[in-house]
């Protein structure tokens, strides 16, 4: 029984390491645009059941009533992230962008592999592209990518072009205004399902069973940048719990594991 205990406690232990290594990288990122915490769910390795005898005095008989269960310890099940919303920061930039309710920018790497994100800081590159400041290509609603030429439109500079709440690019010309691509905002019905591939890009672990969606209710929102939901008191607060926790279970482990050699001492004297 006191093996059983401390290796409940050992399971409950190797848990908490994870979930402080969540935290530490939440902590890290608070001032990553775009970023969403992650977090953990937790199972039970298996629920052991609990009987009580029925006649206590009489050790002939086995029969037992069922009083409940009693977990043999937990394990992490898996990483999760939280896409609540950040706070908009306003920055002024025309070429930020903020997405206020569900989606996601898509984004293509040089290596034509697809990325997600939130973290709407872009600009255009040498190739008159829209990208990010990683080079990603961004995507419009038809998976093309978005040229934005400003001596062919016409335009000064990026500050005449407007982007509209449904993502639609408009070019401000002195006598009439001309609608270019609509930056393509896209979303999953399952995003617990969805796993980080670099700072604040994210992509479905499978994209067969969780396929993208035409996002539906969000509003774009120009010269603004989504900050990290991860919130710096709460996850202190975390690591804190945590390390008490912990703490804890450590003086467990070690109180067992003097009974045990205790135990082993005093059967080599009776020997």
């Amino acid at each position: 029984m006191i093996s059983r205990g401390i290796d409940i406690a050992a399971k409950g232990m190797m848990s908490l390491i994870d979930f402080q290594d969540s935290i530490a990288n939440n902590i890290a990122n608070v001032n990553t645009a775009g970023y969403k915490k992650e977090g953990l769910s937790f199972r039970n390795v298996y629920n052991a059941l609990i009987e009580e005898p029925i006649e206590r005095n009489n050790p002939k008989n086995h029969d037992g009533r069922l009083v409940g269960e009693i977990s043999m310890g937990s394990v992490t099940h898996k990483l999760v992230h939280e896409f609540s919303q950040g706070t908009l920061s306003r920055t002024e930039n025309p070429l930020d962008v903020g997405i206020e309710g569900d989606g996601f920018f898509k984004l293509r790497a040089s290596d034509g592999s697809v990325m997600y994100t939130r973290n709407g800081a872009f600009c255009i590159n040498s190739q008159n592209l829209l990208t990010d400041m990683q080079g990603n290509v961004v995507l419009d609603e038809v998976n093309q990518p978005i040229k934005l030429n400003l001596t062919e439109l016409n335009v000064g500079s990026a500050r005449d072009l407007v982007i509209n709440e449904d993502g639609t690019i408009v070019a401000m010309k002195k006598e009439n205004a001309t609608a270019l691509q609509k930056i393509g905002i896209f979303d999953f019905a399952n995003k617990d399902e969805m796993m980080a591939v670099g700072t604040s890009m994210y992509v479905p672990k499978d994209i067969t069973t969780n396929p993208e969606i035409k996002a539906q209710k969000f509003t774009v929102q120009q010269g603004t940048i989504e900050l990290s939901n991860a919130n710096v008191i709460n996850e202190m607060i975390n690591s804190i719990n945590v390390s008490r926790n912990y703490e804890t279970l450590s003086t467990f482990v070690k109180e067992k594991s003097n009974h045990i050699s205790q135990a082993i001492s005093l059967g080599r004297v009776n020997m």
